[in-house]
């Protein structure tokens, strides 16, 4: 198994080092737009006219007057409106309100000398002026609005804010007041017609009274009716039911006494009808009862007192008899003369009752059109108490509608331009600007950046990378810092090989320019350099380049060959590493562009495997032109030279798919021209390497430097 080939990287997301590895690429790019922005922004900063800012508050309420008004009317400042701030916004900014201010500061003349060279400026012109240097802002939660004006002049600043707010607490002032005028005007009017009225139904009202006779006694109130006949029927109603209640009383209490015996009517006489005579008899009798029975006692019955005693009782008894028959007729009497009464006022009732319906009926004109002048005095007498109340609101203090909290003072220093705050985000943006373009341009850039693009595209593995700036290794010698990325690139090469026996190698790239005469040279160096014996072959023959790198003349070679016009060891020249040989490309006539697809070449490469150990074929870019293509199908192994942000992806891509269309082997990549400052990705391939030696070699001279004054310990075989 060839433990080089790799197979498809998963795609992973990107790290944060290879965000930083774009920004160090790019950092001319970020540093340029950088620069051109914060230039700018400090110029324009610097370049624009100062701008100054003054502002008044005020405090804003709805219509009302600083005291509650007469009779406990509402107070209209206390009643929650949610449209009322938003609403005096606008009527601050009206031209009702500006006008005024245009006028009080006569700004038409003073801007016409700023803005129009002299010229007054028209109204409309002006106030469209003036209400671009307005700006309101509420304070949250509160009735209060900030007047804030941007001038250029501080003091005209603070004129115009207060001067709004001036104007403004004015008008609204005049306004409640003529609202309250023209209210009271209204008041007057309709006060005076409703007397007009009153006078009239009056007038109407007492000619009813004597044409209809009506007698009204009492208040005109048109809810009663004030004529004697409703109280003649209530005098005979009451009369009718005392007498009622008289006789009921009487008639029961004589139907009772007639029940009783008369020993039980001596006894209840005196409780239910109280009478003097009788009740003075009844002490009488008791009185002489008495004595009778002490004289019967004494002197026996037949004494002369004893006997005029007892007559004394009898007369007593029979006097008694009779007043209380006399009280008991008395009743009867008293019973039938109640009943006489209470139909009589029945009577009466009635008759009372007849006179008032005719009445009534009759007075019922009357009556309507006193309620009806009843009702206009109550409406005059409202409209009247509103009139007088309005009157007395119009004077009331009303400071609290709008009231100036804070009057506005001319500014020390300007709001615009903010110079900190602009160079800042001058410096913010064009970092955000920069980095952004960095990375759209990288977005844009599909060129091969990293060693995962081209094993994640091509699906090939990469067995070397080359660092910038390297030179030819013939020159620098053995021990030059770019030759072990060469020598990696050998081993890699060696480990990739199926067979030993494959020998001839060709490199290739998609376009011009991307080092594959450097590479071939360089890599066949470090072959020689190892003690193998390498042949260099430049096979471009559109471009060659190789002769110049070894210094000899391109009048024979490689084309002399195959057009037989010489022998294999006349084309062949050696360099001044003894391993090292080189054949230049030699003049290709313009007749022979398809050489390269000879048998001619085949035998030659054929003959090359045999003779050394390794043959490297430089070729022409594969795009466009066949010769690298029929020269990588004719070689053992196939070199794809890319170089490091040069072309797009798909160019690379391409010339991989021509190679093996044409059945060459492709065993890898060889990534070239890496800038190894920006991009620490590849400090491991060459950068470490370079340090690391580095060090040793100077550990070694330290060494050897503190051994000299002493004595070296001789070396001695062990047995």
């Amino acid at each position: 198994m060839d433990p080089l080939k790799t197979s498809s990287p998963v795609e992973t997301k990107l790290h944060f080092l290879d965000y930083w590895r774009i920004i160090r690429i790019r950092k001319t790019v970020i540093l340029a737009v950088f620069l051109l922005v914060v230039i700018t922004a400090t110029i324009v900063t610097f370049i624009l006219p100062e701008l100054f800012s003054s502002s008044a508050r005020i405090k804003v309420e709805r219509d009302g007057t600083d005291v509650a008004s007469v009779g406990g009317a509402p107070n209209y400042a206390s009643v929650y409106d949610p449209y009322f701030i938003q609403t005096e916004f606008e009527v601050i900014q009206s031209e009702v309100i500006l006008d005024k201010v245009i006028a009080n500061l006569d700004l038409n003349t003073a801007w016409g000398k700023k803005y129009n060279t002299g010229g007054k400026l028209k109204t409309t012109e002006t106030r469209a002026l003036l209400k671009r240097m307005i700006d309101l802002h509420p304070a949250r939660n509160t009735s209060l609005i900030d007047i804030r004006v941007n001038s250029d002049s501080p003091k005209e600043a603070a004129d115009i804010a207060n001067q709004i707010a001036l104007v403004y607490q004015l008008h609204r002032q005049e306004v409640r007041m003529k609202l309250s005028s023209n209210g009271i005007e209204v008041f007057k009017r309709e006060l005076l017609e409703q007397t007009k009225l009153i006078t009239a139904q009056e007038e109407k009202v007492d000619k009813l009274r004597k044409d209809l006779g009506v007698t009204d006694l009492g208040p005109q109130d048109a809810t009663s009716k004030n004529t004697p006949e409703p109280q003649t029927v209530m005098q005979y109603n009451t009369l009718k039911i005392d007498a009622e209640t008289q006789y009921v009383k009487e008639d029961k209490l004589l139907s009772q006494l007639k029940q009783l015996k008369p020993a039980e009517l001596r006894q209840a006489i005196p409780t239910a009808a109280p009478d003097s005579i009788l009740i003075q008899l009844l002490q009488d009798l008791i009185g002489a009862e008495t004595k009778l029975v002490t004289l019967t006692t004494d002197y026996g019955p037949e004494n002369p007192e004893v006997l005029r005693t007892q007559r004394l009782v009898n007369e007593l008894n029979v006097k008694i008899d009779a007043r209380v028959w006399g009280i008991i007729v008395g009743i009867d009497a008293r019973v039938a003369s109640l009943q006489a009464v209470v139909h009589n006022s029945e009577d009466k009732v009635k008759e009372a009752k007849s006179n008032d319906l005719y009445l009534a009926e009759k007075s019922r004109p009357y009556f309507l059109e006193k309620a009806e002048l009843d009702h206009l005095k109550r409406f005059r007498d409202i409209i009247a108490l509103r009139a007088a109340q309005e009157r007395v609101d119009k004077d009331l203090p009303k400071s609290t509608m709008v009231e100036i909290i804070e009057t506005a003072e001319p500014s020390t220093r300007p709001v615009r331009p903010n110079k900190p705050l602009n160079i800042a985000l001058g410096i913010v943006i064009g970092l955000v600007v920069g980095i952004g373009l960095a990375f759209f341009i990288e977005y844009l850039d599909t060129s091969v950046k990293t060693i995962d693009d081209v094993e994640r595209t091509l699906q090939a593995p990469v067995l070397g990378v080359i660092p910038q700036n390297v030179g030819y290794l013939l020159e620098e010698g053995v021990e030059s810092p770019h030759a072990e990325a060469y020598r990696v690139l050998r081993t890699n090469l060696l480990f990739s090989r199926k067979d030993d026996k494959l020998n001839t190698v060709a490199v290739v790239s998609a376009g011009a320019g991307e080092g594959k005469s450097t590479t071939v040279f360089n890599l066949a160096t470090v072959f020689a350099q190892s003690g193998q014996r390498v042949l260099v072959v430049d096979s471009d023959l559109r471009r060659p380049t190789l002769h110049k790198l070894v210094n000899v003349a391109n009048t024979i070679g490689l084309t002399n060959y195959l057009l037989k016009q010489n022998t294999l060891e006349e084309v062949i020249q050696t360099s001044s590493l003894p391993t090292l040989h080189f054949m230049s490309s030699g003049k290709l006539p313009s007749s022979s562009l398809g050489i390269l697809s000879s048998a001619q070449m085949k035998d030659l490469i054929s003959e090359l495997k045999q003779r050394y150990d390794f043959v490297f074929f430089d070729s022409p870019p594969i795009m466009g032109v066949s010769d690298a293509s029929i020269l990588a199908s004719e070689v053992d192994m196939t070199l794809q030279v890319i170089q490091y942000r040069r072309y797009p992806q798909p160019m690379n891509i391409r010339a991989k798919q021509l190679i093996e269309k044409v059945g060459g082997n492709l065993i890898g990549i060889v990534l070239n021209n890496i800038n190894m400052s920006q991009d620490e990705s590849y400090y491991y391939y060459s950068g470490y390497y370079h340090d690391y030696y580095s060090k040793n070699e100077d550990d070694d001279a330290q060494s050897n430097g503190s051994a000299e004054g002493k004595p070296r310990a001789d070396i001695k075989p062990k047995y």
